[in-house]
């Protein structure tokens, strides 16, 4: 066995022997996170307007849970049908065909750029441009027809305004992780026979989930949260369920402590199984942590 000496100038050191080397600020921001960590909690603990006992009493109350539940089926709602919808536009936008991708992107573009709260006042006043909503043939007869206003309920509203912009987002997402997937794997998948879709299906999206998933987990969670502009639409979701409360109690932050209670337990629940799709779909990569910190 030969060992290799050291370069001149260079000391000769054991490396299984080293030791770290001194690092004092990591000690001096421990000490400051702890220092503003417990004033922190001296504060919430020492502010008696803070009314702890009322937030107890309202933590459970059975129309602020139906609130979080309504709040939680629009986001689950919302971004089933926006993922699916954003792979179709995802895929318009690598086709061939012009007219198909410059249809996918101009909607991406009109989507993203409009806010979800001008979105959802836009679909809750659907009736003050087409006060009926019909099937029949294009300038032709029409076949039935019913009332905007017994259709676009405040639910129908929410679910049409989230899930389209949120598929705006979707589509990018997508399209970004499908361009991460290296083209040879496509064209050895056609080599072995299979056909467009099952390339897709089973080579290319597999691969691509590990670089939509993060995006994807953040988005949802935005989501959730972005369900709170619903109640000016008069949607009964957690915060519209606070406020109703608040409104005849005025024990406003309170009841505001107990929608973030909430939102931080579902977001918290989001963010766990996040962390395990992507510990899933990014096995057999490298990760580190912290090295640019050395």
């Amino acid at each position: 066995m030969t060992t290799t000496a050291a370069p001149p100038g260079v000391p000769d050191v054991d490396v299984a022997m080293a030791r770290h080397r001194p690092r004092p600020w990591r000690w001096l921001l421990g000490a400051v996170l702890l220092v503003l960590a417990a004033q922190l909690a001296w504060f919430v603990t020492h502010n008696d307007r803070f009314e702890w006992p009322v937030v107890a009493e309202y933590l459970f109350e059975p129309n602020v849970l139906a609130g979080l539940g309504t709040s939680v089926l629009l986001t689950v709602v919302a971004m089933l049908g926006g993922s699916v919808l954003g792979v179709l536009l995802a895929l318009g936008q690598l086709a061939d065909f012009g007219p198909v991708r410059w249809v996918c992107t101009l909607y991406i573009g009109v989507f993203r750029g409009i806010p979800p709260l001008v979105q959802l006042l836009f679909w809750f006043n659907l009736a003050y441009l087409l006060p009926r909503l019909s099937i029949g043939v294009p300038f032709g007869p029409t076949f039935e027809s019913w009332s905007t206003n017994d259709l676009i309920t405040p639910l129908t509203a929410a679910l049409i305004g989230l899930t389209l912009h949120e598929s705006a987002y979707m589509a990018e997402i997508v399209r970004a992780g499908i361009l991460s997937v290296d083209p040879g794997q496509r064209d050895a998948a056609m080599a072995m026979g299979f056909t467009g879709g099952q390339t897709f299906l089973r080579v290319v999206l597999p691969q691509a989930m590990r670089v939509i998933i993060p995006p994807s987990g953040s988005q949802f969670i935005s989501l959730l949260k972005g369900t709170s502009l619903v109640s000016v639409i008069a949607m009964t979701d957690l915060l519209h369920a606070v406020q109703v409360v608040y409104n005849q109690t005025y024990q406003i932050v309170p009841l505001l402590i107990v929608a973030c209670f909430w939102y931080l337990v579902v977001v918290t629940a989001l963010s766990f199984l996040q962390q395990r799709l992507e510990r899933r779909f990014g096995r057999g990569q490298r990760t580190t942590r912290g090295e640019w910190l050395a």
